[in-house]
């Protein structure tokens, strides 16, 4: 792709074709100034919508089909023409959404290695689960049937973008990677507060698809409201599943929605997670303004506005406890607030921190600084103890900025019990030494119902991009514990297993041919049998 200078144009771009939209326009806005950015952008109608839908359905036949070498160099090309894009790219995302640029060159560097990651899966190949049952006719007392069964892709796929990670939850981000590489088209929702970074993006994928040469119908990006055009994406029969990231409002809008068609489909939601971190005393016989200032750190980057942000924190009462809460308040008291996503945003934040300032048994801890723009609350730290926290359900709801509350616990079976009252989240931390590790055992079982991740001596945000990697958890963290939108077993939520019984070989897909074209490994039998292995075998079979 090329990397001369780019002319936004405020267009959704439907298979291959910039598509000027009839329901309206819409702006993005710097939040640090709250001016409106040029260009406008139109808004599609349900009609326009349509087209992107109906193209992804053309696209599915050929696309999840394709050889995994054509199918993972398309992935790699994707990433090369985002990184062609990329000074122009983290410039507009910048004024977008007030992110610094560090910042956004990492997450761009993230995107560029979760597609070429994918494009390691799908030349491997695994996720397509092959198993091979070779027919026994002499078994007793009934003959096996010969029975083959590989994963499929379940169809297009509507990928919501997020607010407040522009490139790795957003037009080329994590869901639309995974469903790309699962071997399904994607009709991608831009959101509306980074348009200009969604358009650059979304001409890197398209110029991918045209350069592959494959259905213009693999990638469609659309601008529209959430409340209308989200909706009638959701509702489309030829959308056959859906990636969202974004509130617990809006998510469970979509489900309800999902699961109200007369064919139902799977919404998988990332939404509302406070993620709690236990703090055992022995940590606290360190260095507390230390500990003091990694917390707040990991409070405050990105000003709070991190799915993985630390809202809980479980803290010994007794001195230990209430030294680290004053290393906390020295460790606040330099911290400004950092310009939010939106004034929405912002607002939101506002309101939150003035709810938790306003329940009975809180206390404010610390509070930092306003920050220069009008866009920037400060950051601040809340206490609370065990038996308000369980009472009241104010003291759960997730606050979308560099807020966090402190409960403070007598002992471990309080802070047992409070765990198994906290709703679904994506990560629960344990700070402790090998001295605790008798007293924190019993919590562990109690968190693996609650929690995705469990870390040691780790603060939740930063989440790595790999095959073990889990980011989900129960509900509310998500729609579906089962699954994760970060890691390569991402690509399993747009699967399904299909079964091939007594088929002529010459009538199967590649993946489960006798022969094993694609060269995957796969369970024959039960057993693991490895594709190196077998081109071994069948080489001394034929010397």
């Amino acid at each position: 792709m090329s990397t001369q200078t780019i002319t936004l144009t405020g267009h959704s771009i439907i298979a291959g074709r910039e598509v000027v939209g009839t329901g309206g326009t819409t702006h993005g806005i710097d939040p640090s100034t709250n001016t409106e950015l040029e260009p406008a952008y139109s808004l599609v109608d349900e009609t326009q919508l349509a087209e992107a839908t109906a193209a992804a359905e053309e696209a599915f036949e050929s696309f999840s089909a394709l050889h995994p070498e054509t199918h993972a160099a398309f992935l790699e090309r994707a990433a090369a023409n985002i990184e062609a894009v990329g000074p122009e790219l983290v410039a507009r995302a910048s004024t977008e959404t007030g992110l610094p640029q560090a910042r956004l060159n990492g997450e761009l560097a993230r995107t560029t290695g979760q597609l070429r990651l994918f494009a390691s899966v799908v030349r491997q190949g695994d996720h397509r689960g092959v198993r091979l049952e070779p027919a026994l006719p002499g078994r007793a007392p009934l003959p096996r049937p010969d029975l083959r069964q590989r994963k499929v892709p379940l169809g297009p796929v509507a990928v919501f973008g997020a607010s407040n990670f522009p490139f790795a939850f957003s037009t080329a981000g994590g869901d639309t990677a995974s469903a790309l590489a699962a071997g399904c088209p994607v009709v991608f929702k831009a959101h509306n507060a980074h348009p200009g970074t969604g358009e650059i993006v979304g001409h890197a994928l398209t110029e991918a698809v045209r350069e592959s040469g494959l259905h213009p119908g693999v990638f469609s990006l659309v601008y529209g409201p959430g409340a209308s055009i989200g909706q009638a994406l959701v509702k489309d029969p030829a959308i056959k599943a859906v990636g969202f990231t974004g509130s617990r409002a809006a998510g469970t809008a979509l489900m309800a929605t999902a699961a109200a068609r007369p064919e139902p489909i799977p919404v998988y939601a990332e939404m509302s997670s406070i993620n709690p971190v236990f703090v055992f005393e022995s940590v606290l016989r360190g260095n507390v303004d230390e500990f003091a200032r990694a917390y707040v750190t990991s409070l405050t980057g990105s000003s709070g506005q991190l799915c993985t942000n630390p809202g809980l924190l479980f803290v010994p009462a007794g001195e230990a406890g209430d030294a680290f809460l004053t290393a906390v308040g020295r460790a606040l008291a330099d911290a400004e607030g950092a310009t939010m996503l939106t004034p929405g945003i912002a607002a939101s934040c506002r309101a939150g921190i003035d709810a938790l300032r306003d329940q009975p048994g809180v206390d404010v801890v610390a509070q930092g600084r306003e920050g220069s723009t009008e866009n920037a609350p400060a950051p601040v730290v809340f206490a609370s103890d065990v038996p308000t926290f369980s009472t009241n359900p104010v003291l759960q709801e997730e606050i979308f900025g560099a807020a966090s509350l402190a409960i403070r616990y007598g002992s471990a079976a309080e802070l047992a019990d409070a765990a198994r009252r906290m709703e679904g989240q994506l990560t629960a931390s344990l700070f402790l030494t090998e001295a605790d590790h008798a007293t924190a055992a019993p919590l562990l079982p109690v968190l693996e119902r609650k929690v995705g991740r469990i870390l040691a001596n780790g603060w939740p945000t930063g989440v790595d991009v790999g095959d073990a990697m889990v980011h989900g958890g129960p509900f509310p963290a998500t729609s579906d514990s089962r699954t994760t939108s970060v890691g390569t077993l991402a690509i399993e939520r747009f699967l399904r297993p299909v079964a091939y019984q007594n088929i002529p070989d010459a009538l199967l897909p590649a993946p489960v041919q006798d022969d094993n074209p694609w060269h995957l490994n796969r369970r024959v039998d039960g057993r693991l049998q490895l594709a190196d292995a077998q081109e071994l075998a069948q080489e001394g079979a034929h010397s």
